[in-house]
């Protein structure tokens, strides 16, 4: 399964522009998803206006949240 590159393009120019002149990120993480997953990704991408890259950022932070909240429990 290939990704279109539209899929990841979603940052806005201004954006783009503002990373490149503080930070370039050298980091990449590749990740296999289901078709199913794939759709739910693009449907999220879609009604939120955020890029993927965005969206697996937030999860990522909500996921670290919640791994914080339970260790203190």
């Amino acid at each position: 399964m290939s990704y279109t590159r539209k899929l990841f393009t979603r940052e806005s120019k201004a954006s783009r522009k503002k990373r490149k002149k503080t930070e370039q990120l050298q980091n990449v993480i590749s990740l296999r998803i289901n078709d199913d997953e794939k759709k739910m990704l693009e449907k999220l991408t879609k009604t939120t206006s955020k890029s993927i890259t965005e969206i697996m950022r937030e999860a990522i932070d909500l996921w670290r949240a919640r791994q914080r909240k339970l260790c203190m429990d």
